[in-house]
C-alpha cells in the first residue's frame, strides 16, 4: 500500500511498495523509545555487507526469534539458544552477528542504567535534536559524519558488535537524528 503514490520521493526506495512504505512511514522519523531503537541499531548491524532491503524483508523474523527484542532477555541467551537462532533461515544466520546481538544486549542494558535510558544515550551524538540536511542527489549523501565516527567510537568502547561508522550513519539517517531526504522529497521536515 503506497501513502502518498503522487508525491516525489527519495529515489533509493523506489524499489517495491515494501520500501516505499518503510519511506513513508518510518525513515527518518525520530525514534525515542529505547526498544525500538535497541532493534534498529541491531538489524543496521546485521545489513553489514547486505543490502536494507534483505534484512527489512526479514525484519518480523528477527522480532519472533529475537523475543520481539527484548534486551533483558537476549542478554541470558546461552550458546544453545545461538544455535537454534543460527538454524533460523528467516534471519540472517552469521554466528558474528548472532552473537554479536547478545553482546549488545549487555551493553545496551549498562547504558539504560549508566545514562537512564539508551535514547538519553544515543541521541547526544547529536545534541539531541535531528540533523536536517539538504540534499538533492544520492551522490550527496556521505557514509559516515563525525558523528557517525563518534558514536560508532564510544559504541565499540562499550562492547557493542557491527557498529562502525558507516553502519551507525545508516542508523542515524533511520532513526530520525539526521534527516537526509532528498530536497525535493515530500517527507522532508525542514
Amino acid at each position: 500500500m503506497r501513502m502518498h503514490p503522487d508525491k516525489p520521493r527519495c529515489p533509493w526506495c523506489e524499489k517495491d511498495d515494501l520500501y516505499r512504505d518503510y519511506h513513508d512511514r518510518e525513515w527518518g522519523v525520530p525514534l525515542h523509545d529505547d526498544r525500538k531503537l535497541f532493534e534498529l541499531l541491531n538489524l543496521e548491524g546485521a545489513q553489514a555487507g547486505l543490502s536494507w532491503y534483505t534484512v527489512l524483508t526479514k525484519r518480523d523474523n528477527y522480532r519472533k526469534a529475537f523475543d520481539d527484542w527484548d534486551p533483558v532477555k537476549i542478554a541470558r541467551y546461552k550458546q544453545a539458544r545461538i544455535e537454534k537462532l543460527l538454524d533460523n533461515p528467516g534471519i540472517i544466520r552469521n554466528r558474528l552477528k548472532v552473537e554479536g546481538v547478545v553482546l549488545n544486549a549487555k551493553a545496551f542494558l549498562a547504558i539504560q542504567k549508566e545514562w537512564g535510558s539508551f535514547d538519553a544515550y544515543i541521541w547526544q551524538f547529536v545534541d539531541g535534536k535531528t540533523i536536517r540536511n539538504h540534499w538533492t542527489k544520492l551522490g550527496q549523501l556521505p557514509a559516515k559524519t563525525p558523528q557517525s565516527d563518534a558514536m560508532s567510537k564510544d559504541l565499540k568502547k562499550r562492547g557493542f558488535k557491527f557498529v562502525g561508522s558507516t553502519i551507525c550513519y545508516a542508523f542515524m539517517q533511520a532513526s530520525g537524528m539526521v534527516d537526509d531526504h532528498m530536497d525535493f522529497c515530500w517527507k522532508r521536515t525542514g
